[in-house]
């Protein structure tokens, strides 16, 4: 089983980013502001004014995350074949322009608790054209010898995003209340993404090989069906549903965890930060280390080592120095997670059919992260403490992750 097999190994050098730095651009903002970023990072923002508008409990309004996973199972894999069928650009555009619609119109809300989960439903319905998969399959494209930076680049819209969106959405909020938050949220896709992917968003032109390093790649591969019929792709889908649930689990509840473990409040907002910025770094080095190492043996690594995080946190104490270091051991697994999978996706699967057999894997990380949240709290609830769930997810991490290493050498794909 050979380590260090170098993405791309025997085609002549081409300067990829100066052909493909629009590809890349498009797709950033694109995914950032798209349905992978926008609901999951602001949602608590809103969830005090809308429990003080309605009455609505928290729990009551969190479940419209719930119910973007749920819809986001069956839309993420039509819009999969969407893009096979009609290509990534007219996907990006129209899901753009419905998915900002759909999300100003939340600004609208009355206190019927009904319409605020339909409304969920639709956006996400509407929204599933905006994430990674439509994106990574245009990257992928424009991309081979640096195919794992390039995807690490365009990924980092959703940390990008985390990072920014809270600042910008306190002053909106703060100046024009919380339904001018909506509408700010809404128009982010429609001013920002939307003209990027006009001006910037490209298919490769099979007429004009120049133009784009791999158009010969484009049709090359699995169809979904021949996919379907290889343990490759079975092991893959199975293995992601417990890792993502380990990683979802643990990140959106550290407040508490790390609140359970004796750490105070103003010690937690300087280290809770960390996961979003150390998830960028980990698109672009895990990005650069896919192109230089066996993808396998790099997801083995940065998504099986999380586990010392959870074994960490799962002790009785903790200091403020442990926590920072099984922090930044989460934020850069979530920082390469979507990455490898889409890596892994092209590599062993090809292009042909890429967005179709994406939007199976994607659906089973975003299974696994939707519910993860949701089941450690519970555990949580029934056993007073976090630690059998972070246990849990500390056994389960190196087993899954380190059944990528039996994937075998990339194959060559017709």
């Amino acid at each position: 089983m050979e380590i260090a097999i170098a993405a791309g190994q025997g085609r002549p050098a081409t300067n990829e980013f100066a052909e493909g730095w629009r590809v890349l651009v498009a797709s950033l903002l694109g995914i950032g502001c798209g349905l992978a970023a926008i609901p999951f990072y602001t949602v608590g923002v809103f969830a005090p004014y809308l429990a003080d508008e309605f009455g609505w409990s928290f729990g009551q309004i969190m479940a419209g995350l719930t119910i973007t996973t749920v819809v986001v199972i069956v839309a993420a894999p039509a819009a999969g074949v969407l893009c096979d069928k009609y290509g990534t650009r007219r996907v990006a555009i129209s899901s753009l322009v419905m998915f900002g619609l759909a999300y100003i119109s939340l600004a609208t809300l009355g206190d019927s608790l009904i319409r605020f989960y339909v409304t969920w439903a639709i956006v996400a319905t509407l929204g599933a054209g905006t994430l990674p998969i439509t994106f990574t399959r245009t990257v992928n494209q424009w991309f081979d010898r640096h195919r794992g930076v390039a995807l690490g680049v365009a990924m980092t819209g959703t940390g990008v995003f985390g990072v920014l969106c809270k600042p910008l959405l306190a002053w909106v909020i703060g100046s024009y209340g919380w339904r001018a938050g909506y509408v700010a949220l809404g128009l982010l896709p429609l001013a920002l993404a939307l003209p990027a992917v006009l001006l910037l968003f490209r298919e490769p032109d099979s007429t004009s090989s120049h133009q784009c390093p791999n158009t010969s790649e484009r049709l090359t591969g699995m169809t979904k069906g021949e996919a379907l019929r290889q343990w490759r792709f079975w092991l893959i889908a199975v293995v992601l549903l417990p890792i993502s649930f380990s990683l979802a689990g643990a990140v959106p509840n550290l407040e508490p965890i790390l609140l359970d473990r004796g750490i105070d409040q103003a010690t937690i907002l300087t280290l809770t930060p960390l996961v979003g910025l150390t998830a960028i770094a980990g698109r672009i080095v895990g990005g650069w280390l896919l192109d230089k190492f066996w993808a396998p043996a790099v997801a083995f690594v940065l998504l099986g080592a999380p586990a010392i995080s959870c074994v960490i946190l799962a002790g009785a104490q903790l200091d403020p120095g442990m926590a920072r270091f099984a922090i930044l051991l989460l934020g850069f697994a979530l920082g390469i997670e979507y990455d490898v999978v889409a890596y892994l996706t092209s590599r062993y699967f090809g292009m042909k059919s890429y967005s179709a057999i994406y939007s199976i894997f994607y659906v089973c990380f975003a299974t696994g992260a939707g519910f993860g949240p949701l089941i450690f709290g519970l555990i949580r609830d029934w056993s007073q403490d976090f630690a059998p769930a972070l246990l849990s997810a500390a056994a389960a991490l190196p087993i899954c992750a380190g059944a990528f290493l039996f994937l075998g050498r990339y194959p060559h794909l017709k």
